[in-house]
């Protein structure tokens, strides 16, 4: 074995332990945010006792990528890179297939640098319609790689469409993390110029604001995952690997760290034109929080975690399909309520009221 092929066989080792305790951590501890939350709990709709429409013939259909979803639904980036998480990404990718909905993977840097963990990204066999999307660390960008090495990574997923993640703080509390985030805007900008499908951001539980969002899309991102705080929290999954006793307790002061998820969408609705595509994530535990995140601007909504125990079960995969399916219950129910017949209906509401009584 060469130098160099010990060290890739030493680095591939080293993130396979990394996504497991990441799997681990994500299933066993409490990782959310505290003292936040996505800020769904501070809207609800106004009842319409005449909806004057009948609940089967409510339409869920959305658009993205140039596929049709039968409902407005993300797979939120979650894993790769092990075995475990290989079955996980299938699990999903299945679930998704079956129920109209899109995927997105985990962060691919790994296969990218060892070709031994790139089939647990490998999900198309088991999706063949949906929208699949790839996934990189934007910060990798300042690290060497480029527009090669992002169309490797759609190549490797057969993947529709790049997602550059943010993880800035995500990276500051692992310990082996990367934190040059110097000049990023111009190389997203760059690989959204030369890579020959649609590039999109998404931040990973801290949320982007609209004037960050303002200058991704000036610099050719097609879609914006606002990623917003209330759910996971990154500094506390990294909380529980790090030996680092004084990064523990830092994390410790960043557990309220972030914009609400509700803030974000709305923020960035605003700062961006009615085209651009807006996906909300980030905390969001059911179909009512999904039909407050498109009634606030949201084209499409993520569930991440929430998705994750039952997706990490092999016994039965009918109860995945049944936490897809009773989400888009919800979602529809919550139409029903309002007397909107599709998303597009949804999107328009004046129906949707801040706790204080202020429309949206």
């Amino acid at each position: 074995m060469t130098i160099r092929s010990r060290e890739s066989a030493e680095q591939a080792a080293l993130t396979a332990k990394r996504k497991g305790e990441h799997i681990r951590i994500c299933l066993q501890e409490d990782v959310e945010g505290e003292g936040i939350s996505s800020g769904f709990d501070r809207y609800r709709f106004e009842h319409n006792a005449l909806p004057e429409l009948r609940f089967n013939s409510i339409s869920l259909e959305a658009s993205f990528l140039g596929r049709k979803l039968r409902a407005p639904f993300l797979v939120s980036s979650m894993t790769g890179g092990t075995e475990e998480a290989s079955a996980i990404n299938i699990r999903l990718a299945e679930a998704a297939e079956a129920r109209g909905w899109a995927i997105g993977l985990g962060s691919m840097r790994a296969a990218i640098e060892s070709e031994e963990l790139a089939a647990s990204f490998r999900v198309r066999h088991a999706a063949p319609t949906a929208p699949v999307i790839a996934n990189l660390g934007a910060v990798q960008l300042a690290l060497g790689y480029g527009v090669d090495q992002c169309r490797r990574a759609v190549e490797l997923a057969e993947a529709d469409a790049l997602v550059l993640h943010l993880n800035g703080m995500q990276e500051l509390f692992q310990p082996e993390g990367d934190t040059d985030f110097s000049g990023l805007l111009g190389r997203i900008g760059e690989v959204c110029s030369k890579l020959d499908m649609p590039v999109g951001i998404k931040e990973v539980g801290w949320g982007i604001d609209g004037r960050t969002a303002k200058q991704l899309y000036d610099a050719g991102i097609a879609f914006i995952d606002v990623a917003g705080a209330g759910g996971t929290s990154w500094s506390q999954v990294e909380k529980f690997r790090t030996t680092d006793p004084m990064r523990r307790a830092a994390a410790e002061a960043f557990a309220d760290w972030g914009i609400p998820t509700a803030d974000c969408i709305s923020d960035v609705r605003r700062h961006l034109p009615y085209e651009a595509v807006v996906i909300g994530s980030g905390g969001l535990k059911n179909g009512v929080d999904a039909a407050k995140a498109i009634a606030l601007g949201a084209n499409i909504v993520g569930f991440g975690r929430t998705l994750l125990p039952y997706a990490a079960q092999a016994s039965d995969s009918k109860l995945l399909l049944q936490q897809f399916e009773q989400i888009e219950f919800e979602l529809r129910a919550a139409m029903f309520g309002i007397g909107a017949a599709s998303i597009r209906d949804l999107a328009m509401t004046d129906r949707l009221q801040a706790k204080n009584g202020t429309a949206q």
